[in-house]
């Protein structure tokens, strides 16, 4: 109701400063017609406007961060059988090695604060780790297959580094804090080798 009210009150002071001194008799009418317009349109935006995200939970991060972890450890023994090239088979026993430790970690970390991951609210990130390592795993393997995995590992990196900035912010947990930044030259690490390898499939 405030927002209809400081809306009507905006436009009515637009449309008077716009008229300046204008006499004709229906310009107070004409104003009062836009602000009702202007409110009803301000409270329209209001309720078709999604609700906020609520903000993530120590336990948001610990399940984000782990199935994380998961998704790519598992992609990466996938990677490092069904490979052609012997970059993509090394680069899957690093993910597969190196995710492993972190998730390891993170248990250990969580078990101590006594944190039960959680899914955030709406999260489908299991569901997308499922849909593209089925995808990966009914797909030939070849050079087709080695490009496909490896542009999805520099995506799913760089959206990797952006949620533990995010989480790094709002964390509660110093420890967890600390994870997290202890994790990140790690998987900067990841992101820059799968670049170089993404690269060299270019040339």
């Amino acid at each position: 109701m405030q927002s209809r009210i400081l809306a009507a009150v905006v436009v009515t002071t637009f449309a008077l400063a716009s008229s300046g001194c204008d006499t004709k008799p229906n310009a107070a009418a004409d104003s009062t017609a836009a602000a009702t317009a202007a409110a009803m349109s301000a409270d329209s935006a209001m309720k078709a406007a999604p609700p906020a995200a609520p903000a993530l939970t120590d336990a948001n991060i610990v399940f984000i961060l782990d199935g994380a972890h998961v998704a790519d450890s598992t992609r990466g023994v996938l990677a490092s059988s069904k490979g052609t090239s012997k970059d993509v088979r090394d680069f899957g026993k690093m993910m597969a090695g190196e995710h492993h430790a972190m998730r390891k970690a993170g248990q250990e970390l969580a078990t101590k604060l006594g944190v039960t991951p959680m899914a955030p609210s709406g999260d489908m990130s299991e569901m997308d780790a499922k849909t593209e390592l089925d995808k990966l795993t009914a797909d030939a393997k070849g050079k087709t297959w080695d490009q496909a995995y490896i542009d999805y590992e520099v995506t799913y990196h760089q959206a990797v580094l952006a949620t533990a900035t995010k989480a790094l912010g709002v964390a509660q947990s110093q420890e967890l804090k600390d994870l997290i930044t202890k994790a990140a030259p790690i998987v900067q690490k990841h992101l820059d080798r799968a670049l170089e390898i993404q690269k060299k499939q270019l040339m």
